[in-house]
């Protein structure tokens, strides 16, 4: 049976649903008291060790699952990425990036959310087809893009997923990503395995536990093979989120994703004016779901029943969720 999670009075001030809808232990609302203390392990040694923020509960679970529970190893886990949020200068980047050559770009390499699953979770898109990396440099430059990533996870953490969880009103940690590999063969692998493995890195390392189910669609010819030799290599828990598809995908995607949220082009019905690459549609921009996220709030305000109006605007950026894709990537895009 769920439980509420024990909420920490300085750190777990949530605006939406804590508990998850995922069952197994270890995860939000289905914690063992071992757990639970693991929690309060892990904070207390981060606290000691002069750290303040995100130290929350749900965000201490994240990376305690990510090391299975070992308490040393999640903390380095942490202490490594407040690290590289300091180094990379991400609290200030999220307030600040302007992506404004995302249209450009995204002709060569679509990446963005758009609505939502039928588990209620962000659906997140990326396309590979067309990746031109000579030409996308010359329009902007791999330090950007990943500057643009880190502003979308941000954007994920909040005020995505909170968005979506006010919605579905359970507790939503994931999403459920698309990888559309239409297109790719094995001489583009070497151009883009360099941005792809950076990005991976991010993924993994920075931003545990975000990834809910992956459908890789228009897997090229023996990919799949390799694929099933790869997943031998990998943990069972991430195995199971990676589905490998060919052409005949839609069915199976059909499964998790409303029809009338799947754009036409993978088989669904939707046709968002302006498209919807660069539409950004879901709950996060509706107001009845949607509030400021917490880092465009000015410092130490406090929210009030008014942060319910005025969805953040749409931004000129465009995300990439490949955790997992580090993975797939060892198999080779085509034979």
């Amino acid at each position: 049976m769920a439980n509420e999670i024990e909420k920490h009075p300085k750190y777990d001030d949530y605006e939406y649903p804590t508990t998850s809808p995922n069952k197994q232990s270890g995860h939000p609302g289905h914690t063992t008291k071992e757990q639970d203390a693991q929690v309060f392990q892990l904070r207390s040694q981060l606290e000691q060790a002069g750290y303040t923020e995100r130290l929350d509960t749900l965000s201490m679970l994240r990376f305690l699952r990510a090391r299975k529970f070992n308490v040393e190893q999640s903390k380095q886990m942490f202490v490594d990425c407040e690290k590289w949020r300091k180094d990379f200068g991400v609290d200030n980047l999220v307030r600040t990036f302007e992506y404004k050559e995302k249209p450009q770009i995204f002709e060569y390499y679509p990446q963005y959310y758009h609505k939502t699953d039928k588990d209620g979770r962000p659906v997140y898109i990326e396309q590979f087809g067309k990746i031109d990396l000579n030409k996308m440099y010359n329009i902007t430059t791999q330090e950007r893009m990943l500057q643009n990533l880190v502003c979308e996870y941000e954007k994920l953490t909040d005020p995505r997923l909170p968005a979506c969880s006010r919605k579905s009103g359970q507790l939503l940690e994931t999403c459920c990503t698309i990888m559309d590999l239409k297109g790719v063969g094995v001489s583009r692998v070497p151009s883009v395995y360099g941005y792809v493995k950076q990005a991976s890195a991010l993924s993994q390392n920075y931003y545990p536990e975000r990834l809910g189910k992956m459908y890789l669609i228009n897997a090229p010819w023996g990919f799949a093979s390799v694929f099933s030799v790869v997943k031998s290599f990998l943990d069972p828990v991430t195995v199971a989120k990676i589905h490998v598809l060919g052409s005949t995908y839609q069915s199976e995607l059909l499964e998790q994703v409303p029809k009338e949220n799947l754009p036409k082009q993978f088989g669904g019905t939707c046709d968002c004016k302006g498209s919807c690459p660069l539409s950004d549609e879901g709950p996060w921009q509706d107001p009845q779901w949607a509030k400021p996220p917490k880092w465009a709030r000015p410092e130490g305000e406090k929210p009030t029943s008014a942060t319910t109006a005025a969805p953040p605007q749409p931004a000129q950026t465009g995300g990439s969720h490949v955790e997992g894709m580090a993975a797939a990537q060892q198999a080779p895009m085509g034979s």
